[in-house]
C-alpha cells in the first residue's frame, strides 16, 4: 500500500511539473510572437532630461531629451506633450506652458531612437527657477496614460511653450 501511495505522488507531482513547464513554455512562445516587451512611450520605461539650447531672438530655450534603455519596444509620438509643469525641489510652481508646432507628425522613439523636444520661454527679464518638467506625452491616436518627468536647470515665465517631439537629440 505505501509502495501504491508513493508511486501515486511521484506520478501526481511528475504531471505537475509538466503541467508548470508546459504552462511557462506556452507563456513565452505566445508573449515572444507578440513581441510584448513594454513600450518605451511609458513614463517609466524611459529617461529624460533638460539641457540650455541656442536662444533666439527674445527667447531663451531648452532642449528636453528623452532616451529608452534596451529592452523596450519602440513606439510613436506625435505633437507637444501636454500638461507641463514645473517644480523647484518638489514645489510645483503656476507656470503652465502652452504648445506649438506641427502637432500632427509623428515619430518612432525606443532603444536607439532618442526624441527631443523645445521649451521656449520668454526672455523679458523675470523668470521663476525650475530643476524638474513632469508631462504628458502624445502617441499619433491621443495623450499615453502616466506622467513623464526630465531633470535639469531652467527658468521659466509666463508665455512658456512646448515644441513638438523630433527625431534626435
Amino acid at each position: 500500500m505505501m509502495r501504491t501511495t508513493r508511486k501515486i505522488a511521484v506520478a501526481v507531482a511528475a504531471t505537475a511539473l509538466l503541467g508548470a513547464t508546459g504552462g511557462a513554455t506556452a507563456q513565452a512562445a505566445s508573449v515572444t510572437a507578440v513581441g510584448a516587451a513594454p513600450s518605451a512611450c511609458r513614463p517609466a520605461n524611459h529617461l529624460a532630461k533638460i539641457t540650455n539650447a541656442p536662444a533666439s531672438a527674445g527667447h531663451r530655450h531648452y532642449r528636453v531629451t528623452l532616451t529608452a534603455p534596451r529592452g523596450y519596444d519602440p513606439c510613436r509620438l506625435a505633437g507637444s506633450p501636454t500638461d507641463v509643469r514645473f517644480s523647484n525641489h518638489g514645489a510645483q510652481n503656476r507656470i503652465r506652458a502652452g504648445h506649438y508646432g506641427d502637432q500632427r507628425t509623428a515619430v518612432t522613439f525606443g532603444p536607439g531612437h532618442p526624441v527631443h523636444f523645445d521649451i521656449q520661454v520668454p526672455n523679458n527679464g523675470s523668470g521663476v527657477v525650475a530643476d524638474e518638467a513632469s508631462f504628458t506625452l502624445r502617441a499619433p491616436g491621443g495623450e499615453i496614460p502616466g506622467t513623464s518627468v526630465a531633470e535639469g536647470k531652467l527658468k521659466v515665465t509666463t508665455g512658456t511653450v512646448v515644441g513638438p517631439v523630433r527625431r534626435g537629440v
